[in-house]
């Protein structure tokens, strides 16, 4: 019977690494977006799209009118909730909390931005009413590119994972101070003042060491009702109030870490994939080669493929060199590479850009939203074979890996 289990372990291996530590959450998004692909170029299309896109029949706010809204403005707030207690805990007391720390991972987000839209804006040229989309390939998708790493298991160096993980939070940031200062329809001064209002009372609650979760959670619904009214997208109160939320300890435990241990799981593996199914499907009834390789799809794509490894992998190159930043410990430059690659995985953010770049509900408006999503999907798989390719081929498991001296 020993003889038999050994087998059948090794067969089943693989398989179970797929739904296991970093790799479960974003294998679940690749399944999602699949599904909807599915569902959308099925016989069930109409009824995906009226599932997410009809009316709906009563809501308690006007204009979140369809499901569709009310996952991408309301339950994606909860998701940016989470990203803002993840960078205040990081910045506190994690791997963003020192400026040694800070350095790489700040310059590697920032140059694997601008990278990105720099190629996009030079393939859709910068007069073109394309030139909204310009953020779309500059997010990376944490779930994505950790689920990725997770599938190669130990062979990774740690500090490569470290290194991945803060450059995705430091993404983040960036994309979320994008999203408020590009991104915003007309400010209503009223509702403004009013959430600015909230947040005051959410920073008193802090400095009276208020430390209930109730409370926080009360009032931060109260600022996403009034950011969602003032022209600011209502995602962004997520991350204005988790920075609210007490980091200090009483009795060994921190609030922000216990709030944030109990929506990370439902954040990882029920809101963005929700919200995965609602945006990644595609009717590609109509739309050929030829269309994919229009102006827009390219564009993305292209950002996301070339323009993030081109930004992260030379300023990592230019930073040792110059002696302002050491590159992750113990790993080769072939690694760094094939991470600089996966951080062109850009699924969840990028299409949240994509949804707030091209909006309208005309048939140009739409047909340039799928083009976008086309461009994201595409990129993101490419990024995601050929950063696992790189990997593969030039890591080495643990016991093989001998003593090797920095990059540097």
């Amino acid at each position: 019977m020993a003889q038999t289990k050994l087998p059948l372990r090794s067969v089943f291996a693989p398989v179970r690494a797929l739904f296991v530590s970093d790799a479960s959450a974003g294998v679940l998004l690749i399944l999602v977006a699949a599904a909807a692909m599915l569902a959308a170029n099925s016989e069930l299309a109409s009824e995906y799209s009226l599932l997410f896109n009809g009316k709906l029949g009563w809501t308690p706010i006007p204009k979140l009118d369809t499901l569709h809204y009310w996952i991408n403005d309301g339950l994606m707030a909860i998701f940016f909730f989470v990203v803002g207690l993840e960078v205040k805990r990081e910045i506190i007391c994690g791997q963003l909390s020192s400026p040694e720390q800070r350095r790489l991972p700040i310059l590697a987000a920032i140059a694997g931005m601008l990278a990105p839209a720099a190629v996009y804006v030079f393939i859709v040229g910068p007069d073109s009413e394309l030139t909204r989309g310009w953020a779309i390939p500059a997010a990376t998708d944490i779930a994505f590119a950790m689920g990725v790493l997770g599938l190669l298991g130990s062979r990774v160096p740690a500090s490569l994972r470290l290194f991945l993980l803060t450059v995705a939070i430091v993404d983040d940031i960036g994309a979320v101070m994008v999203i408020a200062a590009f991104y915003t329809a007309n400010i209503k001064m009223a509702w403004l003042v009013a959430s600015i209002v909230v947040v005051g009372v959410m920073m008193a609650m802090n400095r009276m060491h208020v430390s209930r979760i109730f409370p926080y959670i009360l009032v931060a619904l109260v600022l996403w009702f009034c950011v969602l009214n003032s022209g600011v997208h209502a995602t962004i109160a997520g991350v204005v109030a988790a920075l609210t939320v007490p980091m200090h300890r009483k009795d060994g435990n921190s609030l922000l870490e216990k709030i944030e241990h109990g929506l990370a799981p439902w954040s990882a593996y029920a809101i963005v994939p929700i919200f995965g199914f609602a945006n990644a499907g595609v009717n590609l009834s109509g739309i050929g080669m030829d269309k994919m390789l229009d102006p827009l799809p390219l564009a993305v794509a292209a950002g996301l493929v070339f323009g993030k490894q081109l930004g992260i992998f030379t300023i990592i190159v230019l930073a040792a060199k110059v002696g302002f930043a050491k590159p992750p410990k113990g790993a080769s430059w072939a690694e760094i590479w094939g991470v600089s690659v996966l951080c062109g995985i850009g699924f969840t953010m990028s299409l949240f850009i994509g949804e707030l770049a091209f909006t309208g509900s005309n048939e140009a408006a739409r047909l340039l939203r799928d083009e976008a999503k086309i461009g994201i999907l595409a990129g993101s798989v490419i990024s995601a074979v050929l950063g696992f390719v790189i990997l593969r081929l030039t890591t080495e498991h643990p016991n093989d890996r001998s003593a090797e001296p920095d990059p540097a």
